[in-house]
């Protein structure tokens, strides 16, 4: 009986070792999926909204505020500002233009690059022009 016992106790040891073995690698592949899973969802969220805001509302420059590029965003705002200021001339309807032409291309590339591009560029590489 004392054999029967001692085997009994030998294989529940090592079943309890390769229950515990698995369940840490479960955890590991979970916590590595949820990582990537939640990093993934922000930089698509982020990359979408500010691809819209861009060809929105670009000439104001939110988009920039949005990836925080607030020197670039107040020069966007101030060259929209500028324009309306002296849109009964000529040269405020060109500012105009010219501003919302940024936004526009800039939410058009926004919105095509993939989102792991997007993030390496302008959410961790900060370039801050197209």
């Amino acid at each position: 009986m004392s054999e029967e016992n001692k085997d009994f106790g030998d294989k529940a040891e090592e079943s309890a070792k390769e229950f515990s073995d698995g369940a840490k690698k479960t955890a590991d592949e979970f916590t590595a999926g949820a990582r990537e899973a939640f990093s993934g969802a922000g930089g698509e969220n982020k990359k979408v909204l500010v691809g819209i805001l861009a060809i929105i509302l670009g000439s104001l420059g939110v988009h920039k505020f949005l990836l925080g590029y607030q020197k670039e965003g107040f020069i966007l705002l101030g060259a929209t500002a500028i324009g309306y200021i002296t849109v009964c001339f000529v040269i405020g309807g060109f500012i105009l233009t010219a501003t919302a032409i940024v936004g526009l291309i800039e939410g058009i590339i926004y919105l095509t690059k993939s989102d792991e591009e997007f993030y390496n560029t302008y959410q961790v590489g900060k370039k801050p022009w197209f």
